[in-house]
């Protein structure tokens, strides 16, 4: 299963390379929320491969939706983590892959196909990037850390994300916004920052990247601490070092 999700990962991000270059055709699914032809082709590739080798799985994907989170093996698929950046040519965007086992995260890989980094976690197995193990910061202080956010859709969504995000900023190091919360995820694992939120989350935004996040050493949590599944929608990640501190600013008004 996990060499499965590698090469589906692999097969999506030759498809997304490819068509990069070119003219889109950008589909409105709803208020600020698109999708590309090359959504629909990279899923395609992925969802095919998956179903030819395990029939009797279940699938849930963003473009394709899907039978939703059960018991037994259900694979979560975002074929392009980060379509906006894609439409407009901004070289952050991904593949996320995820087999949740009974709900829980079993495999997680997400790969970016422009600087070929494939990010790959199995549940009690670590996490890597392209084969070498990877860690979350040793930063211990919420001052000296890199928090990363991501807005969502709707406009009473970016309220709080901007309370949330001004309430944080004041007392972290620095912010960033990617536009793909799974490479954001990834960037936490890798220990290239320290922490990511995210007030409205999918599935598929999250059920590879949280298993990287846990087997780099990291934590994740809801925003407000407590445990948190993949079809829930706020999310916090960090390097476990700062989870604490950070959770008390977050819920300080």
């Amino acid at each position: 299963m996990l060499q499965t999700a590698i090469e589906a990962a692999r097969r999506a991000g030759r498809v997304i390379v490819d068509r990069y270059a070119v003219g889109h055709t950008v589909t409105v699914k709803g208020y600020r929320n698109i999708a590309t032809e090359v959504d629909t082709a990279a899923e395609a590739v992925v969802l095919d491969l998956i179903r030819d080798r395990f029939p009797n799985h279940a699938t849930l994907s963003e473009e394709a939706g899907g039978s939703g989170i059960g018991a037994g093996y259900t694979w979560v698929v975002d074929p392009l983590d980060g379509t906006t950046n894609y439409a407009r040519q901004l070289p952050i965007f991904s593949v996320s892959i995820g087999l949740l086992e009974d709900g829980e995260p079993l495999i997680g890989v997400i790969y970016d196909p422009l600087r070929d980094h494939m990010f790959v976690a199995e549940r009690g197995g670590g996490a890597r990037l392209n084969g070498a193990p990877i860690h979350v910061s040793s930063v211990a202080r919420l001052d000296q850390s890199v928090v990363g956010l991501d807005w969502g859709h709707s406009d009473e969504e970016r309220a709080r994300t901007i309370q949330t995000f001004l309430r944080v900023s004041s007392r972290c190091g620095t912010m960033r916004a990617l536009g793909s919360a799974a490479l954001a995820l990834c960037y936490v694992a890798a220990g290239w920052q320290e922490a990511y939120f995210n007030l409205i989350m999918k599935p598929w935004d999250v059920a590879a990247g949280i298993l990287l996040v846990a087997e780099a050493g990291g934590r994740y949590s809801t925003l407000q601490g407590e445990t948190y599944h993949v079809d829930r929608p706020g999310c916090l990640t960090t390097n476990g070092r700062i989870h604490d501190e950070l959770l008390d600013v977050m819920r300080d008004t």
